[in-house]
């Protein structure tokens, strides 16, 4: 969160474009801030996460703070109109003004440019840390540290960039933890194949050493395949004389079956399809079905019809009421019906 103080007015003089340039790059850097993505884990480097932090270099470079007065203040015009305010590092407004204002320190407008420019070095501030950008965070610190060494946002930014620098540290470690150890499960990993890999063959080498069993002559092999064939054959007809005793003793006397003919002790007609009725349609539906041993029937199904799915289901349903009298074993049979307005 960044507080964005209101531009102090000047005079009107040539510092009135800076207003209207900073302003419209001020729209624009709050928006790009708001859809600042936030860094991948693990962007920055093991450098940035774990090297000693190195002596702060100067806000304005050496080769800026040389530039004389006139140089400093035509190049600070031109990164305004280039809207480089405070990047890239040694060619940038701030760094040119904080150089003309070491070189002339009461001049009322380089001190409002510079105060001018302190939010946008601010937001940027901001947005490195987010990338876990330090080295550029630590830049723009300084500038505006250089700017204004009380400036209330000064504090908050020196713990950020320390908190988030430690939090990269502490996750590079981690990630370094994590390798380490995933090599060492490696290598366990690889002495306990090598290992069972070593007994394996060990246990291969005895089943070599062992003796191996006489191998049996060809005169043995046909002689015992002789005689399985012969047992075989024997069990093979002993098993068929008992399935040939037991179906003897199984059959009833011949008076005692049931005949296999079918005889129709019930077989209501169908009824007549009302609208095949007051049509005077005629028709035929040929149904094939099972007679039960008990005389019931199933599985009934229609095989042709003429015309077709006119009568087909009061022809089923006829069919199923039928009985017949008890036969010895299932009958599958076929009937056609005919459907007559007529009769």
């Amino acid at each position: 969160m960044f507080v964005v103080k209101p531009f102090k007015r000047l005079a009107p003089t040539r510092q009135s474009g800076l207003h209207l340039a900073l302003g419209l790059v001020l729209i624009g850097t709050i928006a790009g801030c708001s859809k600042e993505e936030p860094a991948a884990p693990g962007a920055a480097t093991p450098a940035t996460a774990t090297a000693p932090a190195a002596p702060p270099k100067p806000a304005v470079s050496a080769q800026v703070a040389a530039m004389g007065a006139d140089q400093l203040r035509e190049l600070a015009g031109t990164a305004l109109r280039e809207q480089r305010l405070y990047a890239p590092a040694g060619s940038n407004a701030m760094e040119y003004y904080l150089a003309l204002r070491d070189k002339q320190p009461n001049d009322p407008a380089v001190a409002s440019a510079l105060t001018d420019l302190q939010p946008y070095a601010l937001i940027a501030t901001e947005q490195s840390i987010v990338r876990e950008d330090f080295v550029e965070a630590q830049r723009l610190y300084a500038l505006m540290e250089k700017t204004d060494p009380q400036a209330p946002a000064l504090p908050r930014l020196k713990s950020t960039i320390a908190t988030a620098q430690q939090a990269v540290a502490q996750r590079a470690l981690a990630e370094q933890t994590r390798t380490e150890e995933a090599a060492k499960r490696q290598v366990e990993l690889e002495k306990e194949r090598a290992k069972q890999q070593q007994l394996a063959q060990q246990q291969a080498a005895q089943e070599l050493e062992k003796p191996k069993p006489a191998q049996p002559s060809a005169a043995d092999v046909a002689a015992q395949r002789e005689a399985e064939r012969v047992a075989a054959e024997q069990r093979a007809a002993q098993q068929r004389e008992q399935e040939a005793a037991a179906k003897a003793a199984a059959a009833p006397p011949p008076a005692a079956r049931a005949s296999s003919e079918l005889r129709a002790i019930s077989m209501p007609s169908p009824r007549y399809p009302s609208a095949a009725q007051r049509a005077r349609q005629s028709g035929q539906v040929q149904v094939e079905f099972t007679v039960a041993p008990d005389g019931s029937v199933s599985a009934a199904r229609v095989v042709s019809a003429e015309p077709e799915r006119v009568f087909d289901r009061e022809a089923l349903a006829a069919v199923k009421r039928w009985r017949f009298q008890p036969v010895d074993s299932p009958v599958t049979t076929r009937r056609t019906i005919a459907f007559n307005p007529g009769n």
